[in-house]
């Protein structure tokens, strides 16, 4: 790709001295005098009318106020929806007196301090009428009519193309799998919180650690009657989020109290309360169906999807459509049908969470590609190469073209490097009790929303200083992936000026530029290709007023920052200075950049693990991820994305599920009964970066955050089922569901 000074290198992000020293302010860190706090109150029922409330003994403590349904507005809203129009169906309210969920929102009890609010909550009585928890799916979509009076059963969506029925009528082989995969903590170190505060001529400003701050303030205006105009969004330090903190939760509800009560207002959460009342990753059931010709090509694939939703629609129709879109554009599938149904049950509502959808689809259809390719006794390797896109395809179901899709590097040299020929053979360990074995999965994930329904714009300003250094104002929400510290390295490449010295500002609807947010993968493609082409505009804009200034061509020598005149060098700082001083002009550009293409990010990686036939642990012994990323702007910040990527996409295959009993208990509240993947549990990762270029990126870069996510859970599942000869298919593998398929295979083996 070039030559650069600081464009793939690894540099130090902007934030972290103050974080590995423990000075980093997040919002509960920062609150000002006289906040008040808020507690509210969950039910604890999955379903449930609520029939009396008794705020007596809560109000009795001095400085408490107890809001309850029948003082919130009871305006409906979707809080997955971003901007207005969108039109996503909405059924949600700040506060409700019917219970649909456990964590469900019932009241809200304000204090002076945090003890006192969580005391009168805990005095608060509420009786209950409890209703049937419809947690099954298909259970629910009959029932629908008793967990919402709307009238919709279900959210259904359908793409197709070509003619799947007579290429399924014409097949040479048909293979049919139904896999399901669970739902899923998104786990940032961080709860959700967020503070309100009233300010001087009727604006209300929020801070939130969001995604979307122009997303919030389009749900706040929904349930307080002020203009968007009054309404300022400030993105807060964010402790992650990896998809929780993108659909507002409790931003309208904490908005609306700051209003009613003319004070600022903080609602902090726990663990457990985040775990039951925010967003999970949506569990999935998908049956997928392959009609093959003789010769092994995939001719046709038909999907039946069902995702649940929760208790509240959410994003959850949006995922749910995501996954369909992201299909054919892994496999060349010339025949499609997907039709799926996004279903309400009395469960922790879903939303974004990592992969918007892809992690759910690619777990279905790889974990199907590598269950067909060994039924079929065809090489893993050998097929996939014979079926995969390649550059520049267009996207059959009318999608942008893939770009510059290097998929097929990702699994040949990936494969090399792994030593997929040396490990592909199962393997018993002498003693006969554990087994080894190695597997596979490919991946797609796109760079923002072109070729949609959804606008994709953002807008970023970038003043050049008096002293050299220079601020890039943009709705970047910095969710602790260096997006920020990206951006300065992209401005520094064009400008010469060290990224130490560029200061780069977070979303603020009242002074920032307009940006849809951080989703899609469209922080580096989209929003690092407006900071580059900010900053080429203000180099073009510095060259010409010093050009007038010297009355001679004047060009920017990047390698340090300086201005150049035949053989005479003047320093920026002092270039920006004279220019302001004696041409009146500030060197300050505002530049709006409108995604033209959405190309394809790709990943493969391999596993090599150990599975213990008695106990049904796992060991990852090796793993490598291969991806395609069109070129690397901080190599240190894509290597750590790979990385929790990888950890999070275990946690999938393995450990991590979110389960409700029949009256829609959950089974985990806490740390203690939701594993994850911990540091001892992890495997070193070897990684493989493709760089190719990406047309349309910053420098030829493209995403990476979600897509290293999404192939880590297939592949350690399609190791596991390859080690064990298994046909495994509902995640997560715990331990009794790897002992219970591999005793009942033996038993059916050996009668």
């Amino acid at each position: 790709m070039g030559e650069f000074r600081y464009i793939g290198k690894n540099l130090p992000r902007a934030d972290a001295r103050d974080k590995v020293r423990g000075a980093y302010a997040y919002l509960a860190d920062t609150l000002p005098q006289g906040v008040l706090h808020g507690a509210i109150l969950f039910s604890p029922h999955a379903h449930a009318l609520v029939t009396g409330i008794d705020t007596s003994a809560a109000k009795a403590l001095p400085g408490v106020t107890v809001l309850t349904c029948e003082d919130a507005p009871q305006t409906r809203y979707n809080s997955g929806e971003w901007f207005p129009g969108q039109n996503d169906h909405p059924d949600e309210t700040v506060l409700t007196g019917h219970a649909r969920h456990v964590g469900d929102r019932i009241a809200l009890v304000l204090a002076r301090d945090a003890k006192t609010a969580l005391e009168a909550r805990k005095r608060v009585v509420v009786t209950y009428r409890e209703l049937p928890a419809l947690t099954d799916m298909e259970e629910a979509e009959r029932g629908a009519a008793a967990l919402h009076d709307d009238g919709v059963p279900s959210f259904p969506g359908r793409i197709e193309y070509g003619d799947t029925e007579a290429a399924f009528a014409n097949a040479a082989h048909i293979e049919r799998d139904t896999i399901t995969t669970p739902k899923i903590h998104h786990a940032a170190m961080e709860p959700h919180a967020v503070l309100a505060v009233p300010r001087p001529e009727e604006v209300l400003e929020i801070q939130s650690p969001c995604q979307i701050v122009f997303g919030v303030q389009h749900a706040v205006a929904a349930v307080v009657p002020l203009p968007l105009a009054k309404i300022r969004v400030v993105k807060a330090p964010m402790g992650g989020s990896f998809g929780a903190k993108q659909e507002v939760v409790f931003e309208p509800l904490c908005a609306w109290a700051a209003y009613r009560m003319k004070r600022a207002v903080f609602i902090n959460t726990t663990r457990e309360e985040t775990m039951l009342a925010t967003r999970t990753r949506a569990a999935a059931e998908g049956v997928v169906e392959t009609a093959l010709d003789a010769n092994g090509r995939i001719t046709a694939r038909r999907f039946d999807i069902r995702l649940d939703a929760g208790a509240y629609l959410s994003g959850s129709k949006k995922v749910m459509m995501a996954m369909g879109k992201k299909v054919p554009r892994l496999y060349r599938i010339p025949n499609l049908t997907f039709a799926a149904r996004a279903i309400r049950t009395s469960t922790t509502p879903a939303g974004a969470c990592r992969g918007y959808g892809s992690p759910q689809i690619h777990a279905i259809t790889e974990i199907h590609t590598d269950l067909l390719c060994r039924r079929l006794g065809l090489d893993p390797v050998a097929f996939r190469r014979d079926n995969l896109v390649r550059p520049f395809d267009d996207d059959p179901s009318g999608g942008a073209n893939i770009g510059n899709a290097r998929i097929l590097e990702c699994l040949e040299q990936g494969a090399a490097a792994f030593g997929w020929d040396a490990l592909k053979t199962p393997a018993s360990i002498p003693g006969g009790r554990y087994r080894r074995g190695a597997g596979f999965a490919l991946a797609t994930h796109g760079n923002g929303y072109y070729k949609t329904i959804y606008h994709d714009v953002s807008g970023m300003s970038l003043r050049l200083m008096e002293d050299g250094s220079a601020v890039l104002r943009a709705g970047v929400h910095e969710m602790g992936a260096a997006a920020t510290s990206a951006m300065a390295q992209i401005v520094a490449e064009v400008t010469g000026i060290a990224p130490g010295r560029i200061t780069v500002s977070e979303g603020d609807t009242q002074f920032g530029g307009y940006d849809i947010g951080c989703q899609a993968s469209r922080g580096i493609f989209v929003m690092g290709e407006c900071a580059r082409l900010c900053a080429v505009k203000a180099v073009e804009m510095l060259c010409a007023e010093a050009s007038r200034l010297r009355n001679a061509p004047v060009t920017l020598d990047t390698r340090d920052g300086t201005l150049r005149t035949g053989g005479t060098a003047m320093p920026l700082g002092e270039a920006v200075r004279l220019i302001e001083m004696k041409n009146s002009k500030a060197i300050e550009v505002f530049v709006q950049h409108q995604g033209d293409r959405n190309p394809a990010s790709y990943g493969a990686h391999f596993a090599d693990v150990t599975v213990d036939t008695l106990t049904g642990l796992v060991r990852i012994n090796k793993y490598l991820a291969a991806h395609d990323i069109g070129q690397a702007i901080g190599r240190n910040f894509v290597e750590g994305q790979i990385y929790g990527g990888v950890q999070m996409g275990i946690g999938m295959a393995l450990t991590e599920e979110l389960a409700f009993d029949r009256r829609g208990n959950p089974a985990a509240r806490n740390f203690d009964k939701y594993h994850l993947v911990n540091a001892p549990d992890m495997p070193a990762v070897d990684i493989l970066l493709i760089e190719k270029g990406e047309e349309g990126g910053p420098f030829g870069a493209k995403s990476i955050g979600e897509i290293a996510a999404v192939p880590a859970a297939p592949a350690v599942v399609n190791a596991v089922n390859r080690a064990l000869d298994t046909a495994m298919t509902g995640l997560p593998l715990t331990p009794a569901r790897i002992v219970e398929a591999y005793t009942a295979l033996h038993a059916q083996r050996d009668p």
